[in-house]
């Protein structure tokens, strides 16, 4: 309506003001008038294009709202240099060439802030986290996105501390979002059995203990894998899937407590690392040495 009414006024301005009120300055009318249509056509743009980001089909993940600011804020900032450039009377790339030592200036002065402000802006339109995802920013911060603003974005840990952490810094670091593209993900577990237990039986009984666990995702059956060939036993990893972040912790202690319930009613031992003592020939003392150490001091010894 805004629109409607600033472009009736540029239309019938000699008009209206010529029959109702001829003392008033026609050109000012007309510059206001213009001014009016750039800011209310900037304004109905930005909210149609909010608008628009904010119908999101269920299983379509929402638009950050810093986008939508940042499109808001580049609109009116475009207004507002063409109503500047207008009132100067010259261009709007000569009212940015003549501001272009002000904004170096500006740009030194602040440049941290300015860094940070900018890489919001990357963070805001290429989208690696949307509000409520839980991340992991370089294998050490972890929590669930709350707010994304111009120079931070604010997370909650699971120990419902706040975190405030600079945008320059997440955009420079490796991160991980176990929210997307899906809430549920696969995680894991090692596990090491002694040697008298064969790889086929201990695959199986790992896998039916991991299936016996309620939390995890029943839709998708755990599987387990062998990993290596120790000396101090067979290392195996369980694979699982975690319905959310949120219960990863929760999965993993019930896992490792239904292998250990399994071990322990089969009767099987957890491998035990062997120290070996043999009794040096030169200075008598008991030493902790290998096998092949042992066989080395008494072939001394004779």
């Amino acid at each position: 309506m805004t629109v409607i009414l600033c472009v009736a006024i540029y239309i019938f301005h000699d008009l209206l003001f010529l029959r109702f009120a001829p003392d008033v300055d026609a050109n000012a009318i007309r510059q206001l008038s213009i001014a009016g249509i750039y800011f209310s056509g900037a304004w109905l743009v930005a909210r149609i294009i909010g608008s628009t980001l904010k119908r999101t089909s269920p299983d379509r993940r929402k638009s950050p709202k810093l986008l939508r600011e940042l499109i808001s804020a580049a609109l009116f900032l475009a207004a507002t240099i063409a109503t500047v450039a207008m009132l100067l009377g010259q261009s709007a790339g000569g009212a940015l060439a003549s501001s272009g030592l002000i904004i170096a200036i500006l740009g030194f002065a602040i440049r941290n802030v300015l860094a940070d402000v900018l890489s919001g802006i990357a963070l805001g339109l290429e989208a690696p986290f949307r509000i409520g995802d839980w991340v992991e920013i370089d294998g050490t911060i972890r929590g669930r996105v709350i707010e994304i603003g111009w120079r931070t974005t604010r997370l909650l840990t699971r120990n419902d501390t706040y975190m405030i952490l600079p945008n320059s810094q997440i955009s420079r670091q490796r991160m991980t979002n176990y929210s997307a593209p899906k809430k549920h993900y696969r995680a894991s577990a090692e596990i090491v059995l002694s040697h008298g237990i064969s790889i086929e039986t201990g695959k199986i009984l790992l896998a039916e203990a991991a299936k016996s666990t309620p939390i995890i995702m029943q839709s998708r059956e755990p599987d387990v894998r062998t990993l290596s060939y120790d000396t101090e036993g067979v290392r195996y990893t369980i694979r699982y899937w975690v319905p959310s972040f949120v219960d990863d912790i929760d999965c993993r202690d019930a896992v490792l407590t239904a292998v250990d319930a399994a071990i322990r009613r089969h009767g099987l031992t957890p491998p035990l690392t062997r120290i070996e003592l043999s009794r040096s020939a030169n200075s008598g003392k008991e030493t902790q040495e290998s096998p092949a150490q042992e066989r080395i001091t008494s072939a001394n010894a004779s």
